[in-house]
């Protein structure tokens, strides 16, 4: 089988978690593919993330890698073997495969925290809220590309929508609500949006008013994939650029402070419901 050309992200994440192990170990590359009987090279087209691996192979290189931890061991199975392609992957010659990305984290995610500052949240997006914000992107984009985003970026919101869905936390800024894409009646619809969205058992939608003064966290929009078990957590930061995929221990520590310092100035749910239908009836 051909080494991968371009790995997704949780391809690229069972490399990067089985490099920790063996770093850990304290065995070198060669060593380690004594270990399932292969060549030095195979070792590092796995860590990172060209080459796939058996659930025998991870066992084996688990093992000897001294890792007693049952409920990794066991992510790290369940993120190889044959994987079923994801929807997304119909838009693999269409869009960056970044973008690809955030759905496949998305869908293998256990629960979502979305905290914005000065846009809503994809996942929280009406059609025409987010064909307003594409239209507005540097530099422009035909009419084309931005339909394939905003086709994109809907079906992502599958994940909340599905017959399990997935848990989800959003901690949104005012400014974020104020921000008039599209003119005041696709505003309108936007807000009045988030307020049904909120009112379903698996997604709480809190607001930080103006009021609440500065905070950590103001300057950047985060995305936080909680995985299986806390090792496999990632945080997306959303910047002009690109995304930005985090996962080494002190930057997940992190940005779970800096998620629940805005938590701890946001509006409790229910309050944050008002506040929105306030903002509606100043439109």
């Amino acid at each position: 089988m051909p080494p991968r050309t371009v790995p997704t992200a949780r391809q690229l994440r069972l490399g990067v978690e089985l490099r920790k192990l063996r770093e850990r170990a304290g065995l070198n590359t060669r060593e380690a593919a004594e270990l399932i009987g292969a060549q030095q090279a195979r070792i590092s087209n796995i860590e990172t993330g060209r080459f796939g691996l058996s659930e025998r192979s991870i066992r084996t290189l688990a093992g000897n890698y001294a890792c007693g931890d049952d409920a990794l061991l066991a992510a790290l199975i369940a993120m190889t073997g044959k994987q079923q392609r994801g929807w997304w992957e119909e838009y693999r010659d269409v869009l960056p495969p970044g973008q690809l990305d955030i759905a496949e984290l998305e869908h293998h995610a256990t629960e979502l925290v979305l905290a914005t500052v000065l846009h809503i949240p994809g996942l929280l997006q009406t059609l025409d809220h987010a064909r307003a914000v594409f239209a507005e992107g540097v530099p422009t984009l035909p009419p084309p590309d931005v339909e394939d985003r905003v086709s994109y970026r809907i079906k992502r919101q599958r994940v909340l929508c599905a017959d399990s869905p997935t848990l989800c936390k959003a901690v949104i800024h005012e400014a974020a609500l104020r921000m008039p894409f599209g003119g005041r009646q696709t505003s309108r619809v936007q807000l009045k949006h988030l307020i049904d969205m909120s009112e379903r058992d698996h997604i709480t939608i809190r607001v930080i008013p103006f009021r609440s003064g500065t905070f950590a966290g103001s300057g950047q929009s985060i995305n936080y994939f909680a995985g299986p078990v806390p090792q496999l957590d990632t945080v997306l930061l959303e910047q002009a650029h690109g995304s930005l995929l985090l996962d080494a221990e002190a930057q997940l520590e992190k940005y779970r402070l800096v998620i629940g310092k805005m938590e701890a100035i946001a509006l409790e749910p229910e309050e944050s419901r008002d506040f929105i239908h306030g903002l509606i009836q100043e439109l």
